[in-house]
């Protein structure tokens, strides 16, 4: 094809019938009206009034009139012929007469009143591209099914598909030009020869300026974020960071800098002028904000580090010292006794001590007591040996980052601006005796503020430090250009464009614009589930009330293992026996066939043709990253496909997130279409969990946690399973981050057709403000919860009488809080809805509550009713309570299966940069839900091969099946992507015989 962009199979498609029209399409558009019979009657022929019939359906439907216009399937024919009462046979005759054909067509077009494609509407088009191009970028491919839909709307007859390739790819390079021609022109001279002398090679140097800046940082240490730092420097030293370019769609400068970021330094050199200097200063500004991104995930995990090291010092500490304080302690324990015994004379207490301890023995013991029993809080004391560490890069930490943040943190701004002017060289530096003290909490006072002393200038530096640590954690203070350390308020819908928004968002939403409606309506649902709940719990027995230090208790009793019926033993049994052995390369080739996901990966510039056998060497891809071995184990040297620097190509140009997500979202949708999946569910009810994988090389994107990684670093999968069991979205956290922060992201940021209304989580994902957000969002909030001691149950009404829970309800919901910020509230879950605020920051900054002006607290308010609401029915529900626990099940069910899959290099992820963790756990989701739909497609067959064969089969057995089965799936030894072409064309392989031992062999290991 001359047309790059276009496969030859969407070439073929385009106006054809690549498949018989369905019923309602013939009903739509091959019913004649009147006055089509009016027109066709015109035409003396039958042969002639049926071709010119099945012309104007074929242009109806397609857009456009056929090559040879007799070429249609045999349904149209037919039902053409039926309403003209003519035989379906005499089109063949009107082929006899091409110039009969012209004639029809622009009679059709007349009748029709649809314009031919000319120069005018071809002109019309071009501007219609322009405007779909300025606003976002989109891929030739969808640019040109866009053209063409717009079209046939318009009435326009399609043009050859050569001609409108060629006219969308013009203009799509001509858009790109003057982008191109007009960032490059808002830079100086002396700008674009600083960006070109990024692709220059220094004498003796093996990388270029451009190699350099786009390496992230890897060390966890001081000089490490001091290098961090330089860094953020020498970008900014480049000068363009302050260009306005808002008026490029944010598409556009993302693919620009995912361009950059992977292009090596004399393929941007080889651009044109224009090209590269706009390129170049999308991407300087794009590494500005990560740059900075990273210099403060160092810093909080420098922090961190600090922390735990000092607290293990501490430690050793107190152990080592911990022999000489017991005799201190008992030294004083002898005084102690003679000054309480009430027969010493008050006169004779001292001389008695002196006589039995002596007084030099007694002094020592005290002055021991006083030093190694520290006053100090844990944090403080674990951090107070690391100064010397601190002060390597408090300098340039100071220079290199530029602070805000909400009034609360008002304080620390001061005191951060104060250090700051501390380190300025030169006089007019402020006196310490004037320096900020509101920051400082009392723990740290006495180090901080010494009596009778100077503020300790050391102590001071980190206590700031230890403050920002935790500020920064908590979104109450800001970067500027950054993006994960943003402000989130700046993101909320604003002004115009919330009051233009907020009446539609409400409706979205479900939710009424007056508080006092929405307050009247969850105050009568609340006192409706305390009457329930009254009602049937003296009757549960799975309910107890018990006392505890004067308190009452409710206790929930666990729920009792499910009983397996023998059926459903069997039919367990019997649906794995049959499923057949297979190479997990295979695998993912034949799921391929039958979905095409592999198709959803593009290359990085997204203009260049396909490459031959593509699937293939994805599949070969996605693999290798999926079993965590490698492109070796998987490429082969007599396979063009498959060879080492093919794979290695594919792996950068193809595999990357936005593809990884558009291809899970093809597995998802054909788990969707088969019946079995939707006896396990429909897709409205999901479960969010971590999975732990240790990452022994040096990074700044893992955290420490002793329990799941040992004395080394991890990262936390945290994952979201449907209950078709497959997984819709992963997100990668570093270490083991509070789950709540991600569990609403990852509803609001999947890209699949499922739109679960309800999530499971454990307990530890739970909290007020989650509940309110899911409540706001129109979403149910379920967690598992490991105890009902903690939990509080609220009333809204201070006098409302609930019986038996009249004593675990005394606490009292604020309604004049969330009427007081309802529309803020609404305003925020719009935001969140339409996608200009990130999840993961509004929960950072809401869980500490009030911190956006009282928002978080309302919030908070709204998720105590929620999760009252939640509690009533966990407790009296078992039902409710066994379908948390069967959906967190199938979520940890897929951890198995994943396991199994990523099980080279001892299963431990080895990658250094966030966007690699990211795309390999991609791959590893990926590969898992490949799994789950053969399985699935393989078990309906064998359910049915089982009902053929006389087993009865009940409904509720088989909802009881998983499709997370891996024990016939050979993820080990050398791997063949060859495919049959029967299992190509769609075909199923034949079921295992039970009772074959051929078969038993072939599945045992």
């Amino acid at each position: 094809m001359p047309v790059e962009f276009l496969t030859d199979e969407q070439a073929a498609r385009y106006g054809r019938y690549h498949a018989p029209p369905t019923p309602e399409q013939l009903t739509r558009y091959f019913y004649l009206s009147e006055q089509d019979h009016a027109f066709i009657a015109q035409r003396r022929r039958k042969r002639n009034r049926l071709g010119c019939a099945v012309q104007l359906g074929t242009l109806r439907y397609l857009g456009t009139f056929l090559p040879d216009p007799t070429q249609v399937p045999d349904a149209v024919t037919r039902t053409l012929a039926d309403q003209l009462d003519i035989d379906p046979d005499s089109l063949q005759d009107y082929r006899k007469r091409v110039s009969t054909w012209y004639e029809h067509q622009d009679l059709i077009l007349r009748h029709t009143e649809t314009a031919p494609f000319d120069d005018r509407q071809a002109f019309r088009l071009v501007r219609w591209l322009y405007a779909q191009l300025a606003t976002g970028t989109l891929r030739p491919g969808v640019l040109f099914d866009l053209a063409t839909a717009h079209l046939i709307a318009h009435k326009v007859a399609l043009p050859g598909v050569t001609v409108l390739a060629r006219l969308v790819a013009r203009v799509r390079d001509r858009a790109g030009t003057r982008t191109f021609e007009g960032l490059s022109r808002r830079l100086s001279p002396a700008q674009r020869a600083q960006l070109d002398q990024l692709l220059v090679l220094p004498p003796g140097a093996s990388r270029t300026p451009l190699d350099v800046l786009r390496t992230p940082p890897t060390r966890v240490t001081a000089p490490g974020l001091v290098a961090a730092l330089q860094r953020v420097e020498q970008i900014r030293e480049l000068g363009v960071g302050d260009v306005d370019v808002r008026d490029v769609p944010d598409s556009r400068r993302s693919l620009l800098a995912r361009q950059a970021q992977g292009a090596w330094a004399q393929n941007l050199s080889r651009m044109g002028a224009d090209r590269r200097h706009a390129t170049l200063l999308i991407f300087v500004q794009h590494l500005e904000r990560t740059a900075t991104d990273d210099v403060l995930d160092l810093f909080t995990g420098l922090m961190t580090s600090l922390a735990l090291r000092g607290e293990v010092r501490r430690r050793k500490e107190r152990l080592r010292t911990l022999g000489d304080l017991d005799q201190a302690a008992l030294l004083l324990q002898d005084a102690v006794r003679v000054l309480l015994d009430p027969d010493m004379p008050e006169a004779e207490v001292r001389q008695r001590v002196y006589a039995l301890v002596g007084e030099a023995r007694l002094r020592d013991a005290a002055e021991a007591i006083r030093a190694l029993a520290s006053e100090d809080d844990r944090v403080v004391e674990a951090l107070g040996g690391h100064y010397g560490t601190v002060r390597r890069f408090i300098p340039a930490l100071l220079r290199g980052v530029t602070l805000e943040g909400t009034p609360s943190a008002r304080p620390l701004l001061s005191a951060w601006a104060f250090l700051a002017a501390q380190e300025k060289e030169g006089r007019g530096r402020p006196s310490w005796s004037n320096a900020p003290r509101a920051f400082v909490p009392r723990a740290w006072e006495r180090r901080v503020f010494p009596p009778g002393r100077p503020t300790d200038r050391a102590w001071y530096t980190l206590c700031l430090l230890d403050r920002l640590h935790h500020a920064l954690k908590r979104r109450e203070v800001f970067a500027l250009h950054s993006d994960t350390y943003r402000d989130p308020r700046a993101e909320l819908l604003q002004g115009d464009v919330w009051q233009a928004a907020r009446d539609d968002l409400s409706r979205a939403l479900g939710r009424s614009l007056d508080a006092r409606v929405e307050l009247d309506t969850l105050t009568v649902e609340l006192h409706a589930a305390y009457q329930d709940a009254q009602a049937s719990i003296p009757g549960n027995a799975a309910i107890s009330i018990t006392q505890e230090d004067g308190q009452a208790q409710l206790v929930l009793s666990p729920l009792d293992a499910q009983p397996e019926p023998a059926e459903l033993q069997l039919l367990r049994q019997q649906v794995a026996l049959r499923l057949p052995p297979v190479e997990l390369s295979t695998l993912l080739l034949e799921v391929h066939a039958l979905c095409g996901f592999a198709g959803a990966f593009t290359h990085l510039t997204e203009g260049r043709a396909p490459a031959r056998d593509l699937p293939l060497s994805i599949c070969a891809v996605l693999l290798s990253q999926a079993c965590n071995i490698g492109l070796k184990a998987v490429a082969r040297p007599d396979v063009p496909a498959l060879t080492l620097p093919r794979l290695s190509w594919v792996q950068q140009n193809y595999v990357r997130a936005e593809g990884l997500m558009a291809a899970n979202a093809c597995l998802v949708a054909a788990q969707d279409d088969l019946p079995l999946a939707h006896v396990w569910g429909g897709g409205e009810v999901a479960s969010a969990d971590g999975l732990r994988f240790v990452v022994p090389v040096r990074t700044i994107s893992a955290g420490w946690n002793r329990k799941y990684f040992g004395a080394q670093r991890g990262v936390t999968y945290y994952n979201f399973t449907s209950d078709q069991f497959t997984g819709f979205h992963g997100i990668v956290i570093p270490g083991t981050l509070r789950d709540s922060l991600f569990i609403l992201a990852g509803l609001l940021e999947q890209q699949t057709r499922l739109d679960p209304r309800e999530i499971m989580a454990d307990t530890h994902g739970s909290s007020d403000v989650i509940f309110g957000l899911f409540g706001l969002l129109g979403y149910r909030f379920s967690p598992r919860l490991a105890d009902l001691g903690d939990q509080r149950f609220w009333r809204v009404e201070k006098d409302a009488v609930v019986g038996v829970l009249n004593d675990f309800s005394r606490h009292v919901v604020n309604p004049r809080l969330i009427a007081e910020h309802w529309e803020d509230m609404l305003r925020l879950a719009g935001s969140l809805k339409l996608g200009t605020v990130r999840a993961t920051a509004v929960m950072r900054t809401l869980q500490r509550g009030g911190s956006l002006s009282g928002l978080g607290r309302a919030v908070a308010e709204l998720g105590r009713i929620e999760k009252t609401l939640y509690l009533l029915n966990y407790v009296q529900d078992e039902t409710y309570r066994r379908r948390i626990l069967v959906q967190l099940n199938r979520g940890e069910g897929r951890h198995s299966v994943a396991r199994a899959v990523f099980h080279g290099r001892k299963g431990e992820l080895r990658q250094r940069y966030r966007e690699g963790m990211e795309d390999q756990l991609g791959a590893l989701g990926l590969v898992v839900n490949a799994i789950v739909l053969w399985n699935t497609r393989y078990m309906q067959a064998a359910l049915n091969d089982l009902k053929g064969g006389g087993l009865k089969v009940r409904t509720e057995d088989v909802a009881r099946l998983s499709p997370l089965l891996y024990e016939h799936v050979n993820m080990l030894g050398r791997y063949d992507f060859t495919l049959p072409d029967d299992l190509a064309g769609g075909a199923m392989r034949p079921l295992r015989d039970p009772d074959s031992l051929e078969d038993y062999l072939a599945q045992i290991p």
